[in-house]
């Protein structure tokens, strides 16, 4: 497609300038979704809303994974990386003076990432985004705490990011009962079928496997761990929503 000068229209443009295809990028970007969550959200038949998450995934603005506590569900989340690429290329395009202004955090902001075990995925986000962000408050927890924060963890934090990790135990959702947080992140699907209180905190899901099920052994995990942190610190750099 072409606009009327003859030059090429933004990919971003032609995607998702569709209102169907626009509600469902707003609806992920608030946190992953299933299938179900975003028919009841937008109000559309599903065939209808699968069509349009198929187009979204081809364009590459869209990644769906499969659920980590139930295998029938998928999740789909926004690939935060392609869509800024997109923006930026569409905002270019427009204006050179358009490009994405750098993103700060309030000050005094406070977020908490919750998994089940506080071993591999949570910590790891707590020392990412602490290291980007140091000066706002940052922890995170576990419904079923491990034993021990996972050895692939601590290596690739200091390995990759030259973070050294925090040396505690994980620690359980109930050590912070009655705190307040502005930001309650889950990241894992089974926490997230947990009731939970987090009064008037914003609350995100990002569906991310855990690393530490990707083998038996310290070597064989350490590739998936390294792609978990990948993941998780694109998402952190493009926080607070």
């Amino acid at each position: 497609m072409k606009a009327l000068d003859g030059s090429p229209v933004p990919l971003l443009m032609r995607i998702a300038s569709h209102p169907l295809r626009w509600a469902l990028m707003s609806e992920l970007a608030a946190g992953d979704r299933r299938v179900g969550e975003l028919v009841s959200a937008l109000g559309e038949p599903q065939n209808l809303v699968s069509y349009h998450l198929r187009l979204l995934r081809t364009a590459g603005l869209v990644v769906a994974r499969r659920s980590n506590f139930d295998g029938r569900d998928s999740y789909y989340h926004l690939d935060l990386a392609s869509c800024a690429t997109a923006f930026g290329a569409a905002a270019t395009a427009l204006h050179p003076a358009l490009r994405p202004a750098e993103r700060r955090w309030p000050s005094g902001s406070s977020v908490l990432f919750l998994c089940t075990g506080n071993s591999a995925r949570s910590p790891m986000a707590e020392a990412l985004l602490r290291h980007r962000a140091g000066d706002i408050d940052v922890t995170s927890a576990g419904s079923h705490p491990a034993a021990q924060v996972h050895p692939n963890a601590v290596r690739v934090l200091r390995t990759d990011y030259g973070i050294d990790l925090e040396p505690r135990p994980p620690q359980s959702l109930e050590a912070l009962a009655g705190r307040r947080f502005d930001y309650v992140i889950t990241l894992c699907d089974k926490i997230r079928e947990v009731p939970r209180d987090h009064g008037s905190a914003v609350t995100a899901h990002w569906s991310l496997p855990n690393p530490s099920d990707a083998g038996t052994t310290n070597r064989a995990t350490y590739p998936e761990f390294r792609r978990v942190a990948r993941e998780l610190d694109t998402r952190i750099g493009f926080l607070p929503p």
